[in-house]
């Protein structure tokens, strides 16, 4: 059994891996035993299990008897750096949506591209109107890309051929009376949508409401995400406007926060 540090938290073993791992990261060279043991204030004995386990699952390396990093080191610390950067885009999508939801007082979903046969879009974030109307939605529902406004944002940065392509094995159903389903018109929607990087769709995927939508992109300059403002079609046209203003401001916002400075990533 681990010996226990000297508060009882946590076994001493735990403690001295993270700390190797640390020592050896911010090393200019391998290090021998010895020079480990006078960094850690370890003796030597009590080490070299630990580098011995280490060695086995490829988090160090030894060498003429000198260790450093392995690629089971790097390949956690990428890990950890990623799902940081997810934690903080996370954060930053909350804080634009919240921010639109408090000025527009319209719904404020967020929604991804969803690589399904055919590609849909699922809402990941939902920050609700304070109006007694409200928009029937939660996180996790999937809507087509061919009559939402955030969905044919996601699409819209796709290629010309990827866009004809999804259109020809995509059953464009009509679901009432406002949907478009020409495959030509739906067409030139994704390229304005492109072209304006904006999309507004009325009562296509549900009659009486109307949703606006602009891309999120990181510091790569991809769309990763769509913001979309969504309420009763007759007060969302009422303010077209100014609603538009409001969703392409925050959602540009949203994409600095990111990283993303440059002009959006053209396709055709």
């Amino acid at each position: 059994m681990d010996s226990k540090t000297a508060s009882g938290k946590a076994p001493l073993s735990v403690a001295r891996v993270l700390q190797i791992i640390k020592v050896l990261s911010l090393a200019d060279e391998p290090l021998g035993l010895a020079e480990l043991s006078r960094q850690l204030s370890t003796p030597k004995t009590s080490l070299i299990g630990l580098l011995r386990g280490l060695v086995d699952m490829n988090y160090i390396v030894v060498s003429d008897g000198a260790y450093r990093l392995g690629g089971s080191a790097f390949e956690l610390a990428s890990s950890v750096l990623n799902a940081r950067q997810r934690l903080h885009m996370g954060d930053y999508v909350r804080a634009g949506m919240n921010d639109l939801n408090r000025k527009s007082g319209e719904t404020v979903l967020y929604g991804i591209l969803t690589e399904d046969d055919p590609p849909t879009m699922t809402y990941v974030g939902l920050v609700e109107s304070r109006s007694a109307i409200r928009i029937s939605v939660g996180i996790g529902d999937r809507s087509p890309l061919y009559c939402t406004a955030g969905g044919r944002i996601l699409l819209a940065e796709k290629s010309d051929e990827e866009i004809r392509s999804y259109l020809k094995r995509t059953p464009l159903n009509r679901i009432n009376q406002q949907t478009e389903t020409d495959p030509r018109k739906l067409f030139d929607l994704f390229v304005q949508a492109r072209d304006e990087q904006y999309s507004c769709v009325c009562d296509e995927m549900v009659q009486g409401v109307t949703g606006m939508a602009a891309p999120v992109r990181d510091s790569s300059g991809g769309v990763i995400g769509t913001l979309i403002a969504a309420g009763p079609t007759s007060q969302m046209l009422a303010d077209e406007a100014e609603l538009k203003a409001m969703v392409v401001e925050a959602a540009q916002g949203i994409s600095l926060s990111l990283g993303y400075h440059g002009g959006p990533v053209v396709r055709g």
